[in-house]
């Protein structure tokens, strides 16, 4: 049996993969959100960016590919419906741009190490704005 069908078809698989993903997110959107309130200047002032980010980039990454591979699955139960949903496009713009974000400028306003600054203050809204604008259209997905 494919596993799309699999998923879709067993009675609890597809509510344990969902589950796994929202929480993937979750754990994700928390190690965000620390360390680009750090980037605002806000919370944790007496440890620098880079440390912060150096200790939640192993939650990140893991909770990134958690949430990459409970997605593929989730996807596969429900290809037909995704490719024709809005919100679902939407999702998936906001997660090639969080990345591009992530691996771009603000990685390099982590490093800079100076909180505050204009470029660490974009870098933290663009970050923050992709990533809950993931979590907004995957919650749409489910109404639209």
């Amino acid at each position: 049996m494919p596993l799309g069908l699999w998923i879709r078809e067993a009675t609890w698989v597809f509510a344990v993969i969902e589950t796994v993903h929202i929480m993937a997110l979750a754990v994700l959107l928390g190690t965000m959100i620390v360390i680009d309130l750090r980037l605002l200047g806000l919370g944790l002032k007496r440890q620098p960016t880079a440390e912060i980010a150096r200790l939640l980039n192993p939650w990140f990454w893991s909770s990134f590919l958690v949430m990459i591979a409970t997605g593929i699955c989730l996807f596969a139960s429900e290809a037909v419906r995704l490719s024709e949903s809005s919100p679902f496009s939407y999702k998936m713009v906001f997660l090639l741009l969080a990345v591009g974000v992530h691996l771009t400028i603000h990685r390099r306003a982590i490093s800079n190490g100076i909180e505050g600054a204009a470029f660490s203050k974009t870098a933290a809204w663009l970050s923050l704005g992709c990533w809950l604008g993931i979590a907004l259209a995957g919650r749409a997905i489910a109404f639209l």
